[in-house]
């Protein structure tokens, strides 16, 4: 029974790598249940085959600008959740306000991170638009901090985030000097690189990040790029993706949707 071809359960198609993970997934119950199914498993190109292809996972990112309202709870979530120092030029994420004027004059606004008051220095006949970008670290997949980064305290896990190990990390700041989306400061106490690392923690314990859980109006959006069921997935196919600075090649899992040619 084992030689038979799997073309004869897929009607003679062949099948891409991903629709073969997704068939075995779903014969996989079959097979766990033992008797012939179990026998059939053990030791068969089937199990061989998932073996040396696990299921692939990437996380990444996902905001909607024109869902933000720049309310800042991102921002103090973040802080919280992570510890990271509380004056007011540290942040691991933060919300930039883009004003554009009549006279085409650009101006952008973030005080405390986005969580503070905003100027009203700007007279509202003046503007021609203004919206709410959030900003973080992309987790790129060509991430020019863990090029630079000496010691290779900078590193990529398994599903494509990147973090920092601060026991290795020297504090030599190439990295922070290297990150085109300045998304990366120098730890006032443990004096070593620290950035966003969308939770990972929480991530790994099966809960959404922080500034994602608690966005009021779902403008970022959390997932796995490589599941079709993902919710970024959805938003990816349903919308035109922007991402910073394509130009520099460094292949960022920051998706934005409706991302005005202003904002840098």
């Amino acid at each position: 029974m084992l030689a038979m071809s799997l073309s004869t359960f897929t009607g003679g198609r062949l099948m891409k790598r991903q629709q073969f993970l997704s068939f075995t997934g779903k014969i996989l119950f079959l097979f766990s249940t033992g008797g012939i199914f179990g026998s059939l498993l053990k030791g068969s190109k089937i199990q061989s085959y998932i073996d040396e292809h696990p299921q692939v996972v990437r996380y990444a990112l996902g905001i909607q600008i024109d869902k933000c309202i720049g309310c800042g709870n991102c921002v103090v979530a973040c802080k919280i959740e992570n510890d990271v120092p509380k004056d007011p030029f540290y942040f691991r994420t933060w919300v930039e306000r883009y004003i554009i004027k009549k006279n085409d004059q650009v101006i952008v606004q973030c005080n405390e991170g986005g969580a503070g008051k905003l100027s009203q220095d700007i007279q509202e006949r003046e503007i021609l638009r203004s919206f709410f970008v959030p900003k973080l670290c992309n987790h790129c997949d060509n991430p020019p901090c863990a090029q630079v980064c000496p010691v290779g305290a900078t590193f990529q896990t398994d599903e494509g985030i990147v973090l920092v190990d601060s026991e290795r990390c020297i504090g030599c700041s190439y990295c922070i000097q290297a990150c085109p989306y300045g998304a990366r400061y120098m730890h006032p106490e443990t004096h070593t690189a620290d950035k966003c690392t969308l939770c990972y923690h929480r991530i790994k314990e099966g809960k959404l990040p922080a500034c994602v859980e608690v966005c009021p109006t779902q403008a970022r959006v959390f997932g796995d790029i490589e599941s079709k069921a993902s919710p970024l997935t959805r938003l990816k196919r349903m919308n035109k993706i922007h991402v910073l600075k394509p130009e520099l090649n460094t292949e960022p899992k920051v998706f934005y949707t409706d991302l005005d040619g202003e904002v840098k």
